[in-house]
Order: structure tokens, then C-alpha cells, then sequence
């Protein structure tokens, strides 16, 4: 049986989208921090990590990237799961001021918070904060977390589906030390940085253009230690082991200060 390192307690979304990515024949390892998450695979620790890596409506999750960017790890597959936030307290919505969970969640429910006026606490797992609310034992405060994370509590739901938007769907990355062989639909992912020079960003973007390789994504972030200074995070459909794609990335990394390969991995249907 597969072990998979996820970031959070039993019940958070990226437990969740392990089971559903594996079909459920998995032993899942929580972790504290996205950094720990990737450890774990590294050293042997687990056999697989889960990562999320952006949401439809908050973007991308910045700390992921950064764990990312230090891991030598393959990204190996991608996950998309439907995000359906419940409030969680042993209060009734009346009594409820404050309210406990990781801070994506916090930001996807942030119209539901504003109307109530509720004041929020941000945790580090949005089931760890159901957790915390079990054990503080007060009804004026609560958690936002999954369904299952409330069972796994045995806590109360109070409302659910509170998130602003219905659409509301997270990306998750799946990690092993190992590489993917290629499929007839495979997306690669990449990290790199540039010097600042006119023009730099669109010779790489042109690269693209001319290989007549599809972009899915490309956005930035800053880079730690720098000041105006970033890394690129860019998707393209592909796999590494495509001579045209290999060629490009030879290109691309005289025209970069650094690239990195995330992976390259089957792509994912929205489901």
C-alpha cells in the first residue's frame, strides 16, 4: 500500500484528493508544512506527496511553489476537486464571532464572513481548525473545513456550501522521486527566473510560439532574499521526453538565469 504525505489532519481537501487520485489504496502521512510534505518523500518517508497549487477563485497557493522550487522531486500527476466549505461549531449561528481556518479558506468564504461579521483566526489546516474548536469547547467560535473533517471531529455542521463561488476548485500536484513515461495528453511544468533586460520575458514566451507549443499557464512570483525580482511558474501541454519540447528547454535555459522542471504529467479532466 502506497503512503502519501499530505499537509494538514485527517479530513483536509488534500487528504481528500489523495484518496480520490490513488482510488482510496492508501496509508496517508499528515504533515505540518508544505516543506514537510516533500521531505517526507524524499527521504523515503512516503511514497508519493500532494501539494495544492492553486484554487479557482484565491489563485495560486504561493507557499506550495516555494516548497516546490527547493524540492528535487517530479511531479507526476495532477488532481482537480471540487471545494465545498461547511461551517463547523458546537454554537448556533447566532452565537458564532470568530472563525478558525487555513487561510485559503478563509479568503474562498470571505463574502459569508464579511455578512456575518465574523472575525477570523488563521490556522494552519482548515481540518486542524476543526480540531482546535472541538477543543476550546466554546460556542462562539467555529471552523471552515470539509464535511469530512467535521465526521472525523464529530463535530456539528452549521451551515454548509459557504464559499462565494459554487465553482470553487483546487489544484493539487501529485510528487514522487520517480519520473512519468509519456501519454498521448501529458502538461509539463516549469520554474525559471530572468535577468532584467527588455525583452527577456517575451524571447521565452516566443519560444513557445515558434515550437507551436500550447501555453496553459504562466504567472509570477516574487523571489525570496530579492527585491523586484521573480521566478516564473509556467504549464504547457507536452512531455519532457518529446525531442521538440527537450530542444526548447536546452533554448530556454541560455536564455534564463535558472529553469527548473516541475514535471510532466498526465493531464487532468475537470471533473
Amino acid at each position: 500500500m502506497n503512503k502519501i504525505s499530505f499537509q494538514g489532519e485527517h479530513g483536509a481537501y488534500s487528504e481528500t484528493s489523495a484518496q480520490k487520485f490513488f482510488n482510496n489504496e492508501i496509508e496517508t502521512i499528515p504533515c505540518r508544512t508544505f516543506h514537510d510534505v516533500l521531505q517526507k518523500t524524499e527521504s523515503a518517508n512516503s511514497d508519493y506527496a500532494i501539494l495544492p497549487v492553486e484554487n479557482s477563485i484565491e489563485g495560486s497557493v504561493g507557499q506550495s511553489f516555494d516548497a516546490i522550487l527547493s524540492s528535487d522531486l517530479h511531479a507526476i500527476g495532477e488532481i482537480y476537486l471540487e471545494i465545498h466549505h461547511c461551517l463547523i461549531s458546537n454554537g448556533k449561528i447566532d452565537e458564532i464571532d470568530t472563525v478558525y481556518s487555513h487561510p485559503q479558506a478563509l479568503g474562498q468564504c470571505s463574502d459569508f464572513i464579511q455578512k456575518k461579521s465574523l472575525k477570523t483566526v488563521p490556522t494552519y489546516d482548515t481540518a486542524g481548525s476543526v480540531n482546535i474548536i472541538k477543543d476550546l469547547k466554546e460556542v462562539n467560535v467555529a471552523a471552515i473545513a470539509s464535511k469530512s473533517a467535521a465526521e472525523i471531529y464529530n463535530m456539528p455542521i452549521i451551515q454548509e456550501e459557504i464559499e462565494n463561488d459554487p465553482n470553487n476548485v483546487t489544484r493539487f500536484l501529485i510528487f514522487s522521486k520517480q519520473q512519468t513515461e509519456p501519454t498521448p495528453n501529458d502538461k509539463t511544468s516549469i520554474i525559471f527566473s530572468i535577468n532584467h533586460e527588455p525583452g527577456t520575458l517575451y524571447e521565452i514566451i516566443k519560444e513557445f510560439s515558434n515550437n507551436e507549443i500550447n501555453l496553459t499557464k504562466i504567472e509570477s512570483r516574487p523571489k525570496k532574499g530579492t527585491t523586484w525580482e521573480y521566478n516564473f511558474y509556467l504549464d504547457f501541454v507536452g512531455h519532457i521526453s518529446d525531442s521538440k519540447i527537450s530542444s526548447m528547454l536546452e533554448h530556454l535555459k541560455e536564455k534564463t538565469k535558472f529553469l527548473k522542471i516541475i514535471g510532466s504529467y498526465p493531464l487532468a479532466e475537470l471533473s
